[in-house]
Order: structure tokens, then C-alpha cells, then sequence
């Protein structure tokens, strides 16, 4: 439930952030990266620590971190200390989490699995279904910092119940973190999406990203290095070579790009761009959520029948369907027009979303099951985002270019046009239309409209590529074979 209130509440609140506390286009885009990013990075780490120290020591260390971070959010004086918190707190995020599924994966075995993995992705289903909906209640009722004051004491709820009902248990073969591994890793992933989120404002050729990436690159090389040489690596990259393994992980950040950006960019669009409230943007945004209430569990009763190779590739084939759909609802207007495209991503994204956690946690023996949810959330949760970057990134130079094509032979200085553009990519037109008064209100929306249609169509085309990799590597596939083989 946290996790996906943790995505779908700063995407409501963001608009509010910019009018109570200002900040730049950087700076607010890292109250949805900030948490993204250390959660994805620490999460296989968090994964290792909980075979080390203990699966249930980690949860509760964890929800108290997440909480604490979550409490002091809403009084940050600035945009900055927002992200500073918003870090920690996925810090914190990151080792509830890892704590978690480590310590289900110990209680549960074969298709009983599958079924209790399926459970959590339709309990995460409930929190993108009505996340928005109550963000969005408590932003017009209460103010925005009721969203993550909420949060916190959901957080708190959680660390209660963990206390009191969770067994401990750890990998009595582990030896110790394997620190050099994990910091290159972390580095090297929050150097590359710093690059990416720096590159709409700055360019593509900036020093600050060609530096960032060239950093990040030699890390990433620096990482692969040193889990070749440990004894006890963080990651055992010789996983790497079985085309199945391969192909869980390709699964696993599959959501991140077709699903989990639009969770950011459609509330955005809804309340910055069109002008509804967050309270209406979050009714629209069940559309796309509620279907993960049910599918991810009929997902797990037809395994039985068709492998999760074959269901997961399907659904991606239903999600660049919906994807399409979706593009050209919007290009003709709102409200019961894009209900039924945004139901139809959800339903796609819903196959293979109760699938992929019964598959991760079966690559491994059952002792290391700490490693193999972190190496899975690991890429899933970094692919969150390394997407959001990518495709926020996508639609502010298509923005970009859009506005240069209307009006390179204009005065309006290309500076401004690229600031613009980071601004309605973000859904703050008022703010874009402050720094272009002359190109007119109607004008940005225009180009903003042919932007985000044309990557709509490009990430459907990109979920189709992922549904025939998905075929050919996991189309044999069942999540509840115990062997993993």
C-alpha cells in the first residue's frame, strides 16, 4: 500500500508544492525522482542486508525510517529539503520492502507462492486505484501536506503490525555485505538518472551530463568487476547467462515504462495542462489502476493453465493496444473517451504484474531469497525511475522541438523555449506561458498535445518489441515450478 502511495501522492500534490514553495523544473521533478531513485538503488543491498542481519530487523528499521522521512516532508522550508527527505525516505522504503518479500518468500512455497506474490500486486492495485483518488480528497480537503502525513502514519500502522506478527529468520550461510558492490552500484544508477533528468534543462552535450554518464558508466564497469572477484557478490552476475533470468528482469522493468510513467504524467496533465482539480484528476486515474484489484489474481489462476511466459506477453500486447487507444482518445478530448483505454493498459499491465514476483523469487535456492528479491526489485524499482527520467525526458524534447519548429524565426530566445517546455512537460503551464507571453496559451497546449500523443505511440511500440523478447524468453515458463528451472 506505501509503495504506490508513494507515487501516485507527490504526482497529485506536485502542482500544489510549486505554488506553496516555487522551485525550479530540476528541483521539483526530484520530489517524484527522489524517492525513486535511492529506493531503486539501496534495494538490492536492502536485499542482501536482510539475509545478513535479519529479514524482520530490516522491515522494522526500515518502516521507521520511511516514517520519520515521510513526518518531516511536509514542513521541508524548501523544494530542497523536500528532495532531501524524499531520499532518506526511500531509503527507508527500500529496506521495508526488501524485508518484506524476503520474509514472505520464506513462508511460502510453490503455486501457495504464486497466489501470495499475486495477493501483493493486487494489494499494490488498491493503492494506484484510489492513491490518486484519496491524494487528490486530501489536497482540496486538508492541504497537500495531509498526503504524506497520511502516508506516515500508514507507515506507522505497518511498523505495529510487522512487531507483532513477523517471524525473524536469516541466511545462516552469509558472511557480510558486499560494500564495494553496492556502493558502485548505487552511484552509478543515481549518477545515470541525474543525467537524464539534467539533460532536457542543460542538453544533451552538457558537460554536467556527458560527465554524469561517463561516471556512471565506469561505476557500472567498476561493479561488474568487483562481483567477479567476492567471495559473497551482491549480485551473482553469472545468473546473467540462463535466457530465463534474463527474461524476468526484462519483465520486471517492463511496467516501469508503459504503466508507472503514466501513473506521473497523466495527473499532471490532468491538472496542470487541462485544468481539473486533483480531486478529479484522481477519479480519472482509477481507471487505469482498478483493474490490478483483479487481474494479477485471475493472472495466477490461469497459470495454471498457460504458462506466465505466454499470459505476460499477451498483456504487454493488451497494454500497447491500450497505449494507442489512449493517444487517440486524448487527441479528441476527455473524461468517459479515455476511460476505457486507460481500463485496457491496466488490464494488460495486470497479466504479467501477478506473475513476476512468484518467477523472482523462484531463480534462487530458497535460503538466498533475500538476493533474488533484491536483484528483481532492484531492476524493477530502478527501472521506475530510470523510466519516469527517460520519458519525462522524451516528451519535454519533443516539446521542445515542436516549439523551435513553430518558432525558430521568431524573437523568442531558445533558452527560454527549452525552459518552457521543461515547464509543460511537468504540467505547469501558467509557469511556461509566464516565460513565453508572446506564443500564446493555446499554442503551448498544441504542441504539448502532439508530444504527448507521438510518445504514447512510441511507447507502444516498445511495449509490442517487449511482448516478443517475453515470448522467446519466457514463453515455457511457469511461476510455480519449485526448481526455478
Amino acid at each position: 500500500m506505501l509503495i504506490p502511495l508513494c507515487f501516485t501522492g507527490p504526482a497529485v500534490v506536485l502542482p500544489s508544492v510549486n505554488e506553496a514553495l516555487g522551485g525550479t523544473a530540476v528541483q521539483l521533478n526530484w520530489v517524484i525522482n527522489g524517492y525513486i531513485l535511492t529506493y531503486g538503488s539501496a534495494m538490492m543491498a536492502a536485499g542482501s542486508l536482510t539475509d545478513i542481519y535479519g529479514r524482520k530487523r530490516v522491515w522494522l528499521s526500515g518502516l521507521a525510517l520511511f516514517a520519520a522521512a515521510t513526518i518531516a516532508i511536509p514542513f521541508s522550508p524548501t523544494v530542497i529539503w523536500m528532495d532531501v527527505f524524499r531520499l532518506i525516505q526511500g531509503l527507508g522504503g527500500a529496506a521495508a520492502f526488501a524485508g518484506a518479500m524476503s520474509s514472505l518468500a520464506q513462508e511460502y512455497d510453490g503455486h501457495a507462492r504464486t497466489r501470495v506474490f499475486s495477493l501483493l500486486g493486487t494489494t499494490f492495485g488498491v493503492g494506484l486505484a484510489f492513491g490518486p483518488l484519496a491524494a487528490g480528497a486530501l489536497v482540496d480537503s486538508l492541504g497537500w501536506q495531509w498526503v504524506f502525513l497520511a502516508t506516515a502514519a500508514i507507515g506507522l500502522l505497518g511498523f505495529v503490525m510487522v512487531a507483532w506478527s513477523a517471524r525473524e529468520s536469516r541466511d545462516p550461510n552469509a558472511t557480510g555485505l558486499d560494500w564495494p558492490g553496492a556502493i558502485s552500484f548505487t552511484a552509478a544508477l543515481a549518477l545515470f538518472t541525474y543525467a537524464v533528468l539534467l539533460a532536457p534543462e542543460e542538453g544533451w552535450g552538457s558537460a554536467a551530463v556527458v560527465g554524469s554518464l561517463l561516471v556512471s558508466a565506469i561505476l557500472f564497469a567498476a561493479f561488474i568487476v568487483i562481483e567477479r572477484r567476492v567471495a559473497r557478490p551482491m549480485l551473482d552476475l553469472s545468473l546473467f547467462a540462463r535466457a530465463k533470468f534474463v527474461g524476468v528482469q526484462i519483465l520486471a522493468a517492463s511496467p516501469a515504462f508503459f504503466y508507472v510513467t503514466l501513473i506521473i504524467l497523466l495527473p499532471a496533465r490532468f491538472i496542470g495542462i487541462e485544468g481539473q482539480s486533483a480531486l478529479d484528476a484522481g477519479r480519472l486515474m482509477i481507471a487505469l489502476s482498478v483493474p490490478l484489484l483483479v487481474v494479477p489474481f485471475l493472472a495466477a489462476t490461469l497459470a495454471r493453465w498457460v504458462t506466465a511466459g505466454v499470459l505476460s506477453g499477451i498483456g504487454l500486447l493488451i497494454t500497447a493496444l491500450g497505449l494507442v487507444w489512449l493517444a487517440q482518445a486524448l487527441s479528441v478530448g476527455n473524461g468517459a473517451s479515455i476511460i476505457l483505454p486507460m481500463a485496457t493498459i491496466g488490464i494488460g499491465i495486470g497479466l504479467p504484474w501477478g506473475l513476476m514476483d512468484g518467477l523472482a523469487v523462484s531463480v534462487v535456492e530458497k535460503e538466498r531469497a533475500g538476493m533474488a528479491t533484491g536483484i528483481f526489485n532492484a531492476v524493477r524499482v530502478s527501472a521506475d525511475g530510470v523510466a519516469i527520467a527517460i520519458v519525462g525526458a522524451l516528451l519535454a524534447g519533443l516539446i521542445q522541438s515542436g516549439l523551435i519548429r513553430m518558432f525558430s524565426a521568431t524573437a523568442t530566445s531558445h533558452d527560454g523555449m527549452i525552459e518552457a517546455a521543461n515547464r509543460i512537460a511537468m504540467g505547469d503551464l501558467a509557469g511556461a506561458t509566464t516565460i513565453l507571453p508572446d506564443v500564446g496559451r493555446a499554442l503551448l497546449v498544441q504542441s504539448y498535445d502532439n508530444a504527448f500523443q507521438m510518445q504514447l505511440y512510441i511507447l507502444a511500440a516498445a511495449s509490442v518489441v517487449t511482448a516478443l523478447i517475453v515470448f522467446a524468453l519466457l514463453g515455457r515458463v511457469r511461476t510455480h515450478d519449485e526448481d526455478g528451472a
